[in-house]
């Protein structure tokens, strides 16, 4: 039989090829701005790498820098979840900027997966372990997070104790109720969803909140609360706009809703966005950009929401844990489509 002489490529040789020493392929490969090496030669051993097929040895590396170059990743239900899958590219986005792999577990919310999985990340001395939520909420964490640098990802703890990221969504509520304002509706219906997460209360108060600075009186015969899902936009709208003084617009929870809310306001006969300005919230690509007309939404930040948890680990890897209680909000963009 054959023997396989393929020999792994050494540090040696990537020197040899990049024409430097052994030292600055080592300051390279682990990061060192101190050691003051020009950009171009720092290229050039990057170029030396890419070409040999180098790579370092992970276990070696981990003994030299005392980092795992690892970060945690612990979900309940995002990494099964399209609509949400933003928020894990824009982790692993940041992380792999920075030379860093993520660790990701999927839990199913299930509380001992959870715990155990925490503990299996520390065991593999992670950098950093991110816990991230499908949807804007209030977790309780595993108490074992504690033991390590954290950062809550679109949800946060009731005693605010950890430092966490979400979307504002107070903003998104206030900028989806100006959008109408700024184009002379006065009347403006929300439909709003069940529940008393924080993006039905931030996205209700937002809307309030622009109302009060255009001067516009509060009305709650305007707002109807039904599921957030197409069924609910439909019996949402059907109740608005069959008032006798009916809204001229609609400011929906969500995309689905405002999907439901486009088949009442046709049952209607009521034109879009000519009768009838219509504005969603989500960003939900699969609906808001494939309904006639499109629909002008908010974006849930999703990507960014990722992206920033990541940058806030890694800038203060070495700090002591748990790390500062930031709570940092990022704002929901509008997407201006044809409905409003």
């Amino acid at each position: 039989m054959q023997k396989n002489t393929k020999h792994r490529v050494t540090m040696k040789a990537v020197a040899k090829q990049a024409g430097v020493s052994q030292t600055t392929v080592s300051y390279v490969i682990n990061g060192v701005t101190s050691a003051n090496i020009p950009e171009e030669t720092r290229q050039r051993v990057r170029d030396a790498i890419k070409a040999l097929g180098y790579h370092p040895n992970a276990a070696a590396r981990k003994m030299r820098t005392n980092r795992s170059h690892l970060i945690g990743f612990i979900t309940d239900e995002i990494a099964t979840t399209p609509f949400a899958g933003q928020i894990f590219k824009g982790a692993q986005a940041a992380a792999w900027a920075s030379g860093k792999l993520i660790l990701l577990s999927n839990t199913d919310n299930n509380t001992d997966l959870e715990q155990a999985a925490v503990e299996a990340m520390l065991e593999h001395q992670v950098e950093g372990i991110i816990y991230a939520a499908m949807y804007h909420r209030q977790v309780e964490p595993p108490k074992a997070l504690y033991e390590a640098r954290a950062v809550l990802l679109n949800c946060f703890c009731a005693d605010r104790s950890l430092p966490s990221v979400v979307s504002d969504e107070v903003g998104g509520g206030r900028m989806a109720t100006e959008v109408l304002l700024r184009k002379g509706h006065r009347r403006i219906a929300f439909a709003n969803h069940t529940a008393s997460d924080p993006g039905v209360i931030g996205r209700l108060e937002g809307y309030k909140q622009a109302l009060a600075a255009y001067g516009v009186p509060f009305d709650e015969a305007l707002v109807c609360v039904d599921i957030g899902q197409a069924d609910g936009g439909y019996r949402c709208a059907m109740r608005l706009f069959q008032q006798p003084d009916r809204p001229t617009a609609l400011f929906c929870y969500n995309d689905r809703m405002a999907m439901g809310a486009y088949d009442a306001l046709r049952k209607l006969k009521l034109s879009i966005p000519d009768d009838v300005a219509v504005v969603g919230f989500d960003n939900q690509e699969i609906i808001a950009a494939h309904l006639h007309p499109s629909l002008t939404t908010l974006e849930l930040p999703h990507y960014a929401l990722g992206k920033w948890a990541v940058e806030y680990l890694l800038a203060h890897i070495g700090e002591e844990y748990p790390l500062a209680p930031v709570q940092h909000m990022i704002g929901c963009p509008l997407v201006e489509r044809e409905s409003a």
